[in-house]
């Protein structure tokens, strides 16, 4: 591991100066705990322009190659974030986990299985902290879920958006459903028995709509869509449990939970003698104590990227396991793979 010149303040670097760069530049760079060491990118302009923005100087990657990266980094730098394009992702983090150097890769961890083992295997070697960019496991949302202890057995979600150019070198499966995957996997918390997918390309060379259904060992079952064909963005979860159901709304920054109330036993007497229109007709079902409507408390919690880069922040400085592994990264990877197989043999 490289040993920081000043303790106070992580260095870190941020390749990639395109979208999702910026973002995380900008975070690092207002954090005072952290010295945002450089900006690296293969243009010189986007290096330049974004390094400007926060503050900090701007290295041109020469290359690809390993010593390419490595010449470009900073002396001292202890934490990189790796936002360039999917199929860069082993050739940029491969060199900097070999030689200790922590590592946030942005989703997918890389564009093949062979790839992800690669990081995987390097990460072990330089005895490296490796996460993986699945910012969806810090929306407000699934972070009070997870306080709660709340488990479900069936899932149904839709991740749908309107097109928008960026990442068509991967299929919708590995842009945008892959993010449900690994909110799945870590929910469920069991081992796919078998999946069933469909969808197909649209707008772009590869699938732009899919839907799965997932069947897991413990009983569980998820049914995912994901879109970027879209007219409009939706980002949901429901989830289902003998103990409760729970929707949320990514957009909006909302969630609710309805489960048995104080009164639901002694409810279910006075109903048995009524018909299914009396029933109907009643709307004191939740004043009444027998349910109980709960809205998730979700009002200043951290945006997702910030959670993110403080949860990569503080394992690096504390030696903490991360919110995210590299195996949690390589099993969504691994799902993602089947899925958009199972399509592409379809024909579409």
């Amino acid at each position: 591991m490289v040993e920081s010149k000043n303790p106070a303040r992580l260095r870190m670097a941020v390749i990639g100066a395109g979208h999702l760069g910026t973002f995380h530049a900008r975070i690092l760079a207002a954090r005072p705990d952290v010295e945002l060491a450089a900006v690296l990118d293969v243009s010189q302009e986007r290096a330049d322009k974004l390094a400007a923005e926060v503050r900090c100087p701007a290295r041109v990657l020469r290359g690809e190659g390993a010593a390419d990266v490595l010449a470009a980094l900073p002396e001292g730098v202890q934490a990189v974030v790796v936002a360039v394009p999917t199929v860069l992702h082993a050739r940029i983090a491969v060199p900097l986990l070999e030689r200790g150097i922590a590592c946030l890769v942005e989703k997918p961890l890389a564009e093949s299985l062979d790839s992800a083992h690669a990081i995987l295997a390097a990460a072990e070697r330089g005895r490296a902290l490796l996460t993986v960019g699945h910012v969806e496991r810090f929306q407000p949302g699934f972070r009070k879920l997870r306080e709660l202890g709340f488990r479900p057995r069936f899932i149904e979600c839709h991740r749908l958006a309107p097109f928008s150019w960026r990442s068509t070198d991967i299929g919708v499966v590995h842009d945008l459903m892959i993010h449900d995957l690994d909110l799945v996997l870590d929910q469920v918390g069991g081992n796919l028995v078998s999946l069933d997918a469909a969808g197909g390309a649209i707008l772009t060379e590869r699938e732009d709509i899919a839907s799965v259904r997932l069947v897991f060992d413990n009983g569980a079952r998820a049914n995912v869509t994901a879109s970027r064909a879209s007219l409009s963005p939706m980002r949901r979860f429901r989830m289902f449990s003998s103990e409760a159901y729970v929707s949320l709304d990514m957009h909006k920054n909302y969630g609710l939970i309805v489960r048995k109330g104080p009164n639901w036993d002694s409810g279910r007497v006075s109903l048995r003698n009524l018909s299914a229109e009396q029933i109907a007709a009643r709307t004191d079902l939740v004043t009444s104590g027998m349910l109980e409507l709960v809205e998730l408390d979700l009002a200043g919690m951290d945006r997702p990227l910030q959670a993110e880069s403080e949860a990569f922040v503080e394992s690096v400085r504390h030696g903490r396991e991360p919110a995210v592994s590299g195996r949690d990264g390589y099993r969504a990877l691994e799902l993602a793979e089947r899925i958009s197989k199972e399509i592409a043999a379809q024909g579409w």
